[in-house]
């Protein structure tokens, strides 16, 4: 667990210090892979295309872990793993060109980079949806990535992000209305949505966690149990729906209270701006609760 956590606090600098990094992610290689199983089907189609590369993945990760005085080596491979799998845009980036626009025109435009990565129906430009995009931009971009490495190392990092590669590839298009719930595409994307939705479906809850300790607790926790209360979303297993309506919550209230220096919930950029520190508070709290598990482990 403290190698993990050195891995992920270096690649995080790394990536700030070196803003070129995320243009050495290719997926290529494994949108070709899926093209090889097309013929599979729904959950088969799932597992054949996925445990090739993680069971290599978890062997040599591994043998670098069983050999002696070769942590370091574990710690590169390790690395350059969780480098590849974050992503694959860079989410302040992504923020800063919105907030940094000189138009409306061009923020609007620079803001459909925010998009969920599954989804290819345009963003609104609203406080509200650009929070909520911004917020599942964080989940998938970065925690979720970081707490199957944690977890699991570099095979839950890398599990973490292929799965979300396969939504990618399987998104509907415009066509999409015209194949039933029973056909091949459908249940291919039936399956990867409902794996995607278990991998993001605890790290959502960590980061609502953590919100509730950075922001207004009594925001964070009526907003996690209004969405709960709803028939329609309890009915829903493992979906991590609720980040949306938390995370609204969270910046509307951090907003009200003037820590952005406004008041106005309604000004696209002030919310904007704040979803971003609601971010980063997030991503201290999760590296010092790592932290305080590495110490307890030390003294244990």
């Amino acid at each position: 667990m403290a190698i993990r956590l050195l891995v992920v606090l270096v690649v995080i600098l790394l990536i700030h210090l070196l803003p070129h990094m995320p243009k050495y992610r290719r997926h290529g290689w494994f949108h070709r892979w899926t093209d090889h199983h097309a013929g599979s089907d729904g959950a088969a189609f799932v597992a054949w295309t996925l445990l090739p590369p993680l069971i290599l993945c978890a062997v040599v990760s591994f043998v670098l872990s069983q050999i002696p005085l070769m942590t370091a080596l574990w710690g590169l491979f390790a690395g350059c793993v969780l480098a590849y799998s974050l992503g694959p845009r860079d989410l302040e980036r992504d923020i800063d060109a919105v907030l940094k626009a000189g138009d409306r025109e061009s923020r609007e435009a620079a803001a459909q980079a925010l998009r969920a990565t599954d989804d290819r129906a345009p963003l609104p430009f609203s406080a509200p949806c650009l929070v909520e995009a911004t917020v599942w931009a964080g989940l998938r971009r970065r925690f979720s990535v970081i707490f199957w490495f944690l977890l699991l190392g570099p095979t839950g990092a890398l599990g973490y992000r292929l799965a979300r590669l396969l939504l990618i590839d399987h998104a509907p298009d415009e066509d999409a209305d015209q194949d039933d719930d029973t056909s091949s595409p459908a249940r291919r994307r039936a399956a990867a949505r409902r794996l995607g939705e278990l991998l993001d479906w605890p790290a959502a809850h960590l980061m609502v966690l953590a919100m509730a300790l950075v922001s207004d607790f009594d925001a964070v926790t009526k907003a996690w149990r209004a969405w709960h209360a709803d028939a329609g979303n309890a009915a829903r297993n493992f979906d991590p729906g609720f980040l949306g309506a938390v995370a609204r919550a969270s910046v509307d209230a951090d907003v009200q209270a003037g820590d952005a220096g406004t008041e106005d919930t309604s000004d696209v950029l002030v919310e904007l701006g704040d979803a971003r520190r609601l971010l980063r508070r997030v991503l201290v709290v999760w590296l010092a609760v790592a932290a305080l598990i590495v110490l307890g482990g030390w003294f244990v």
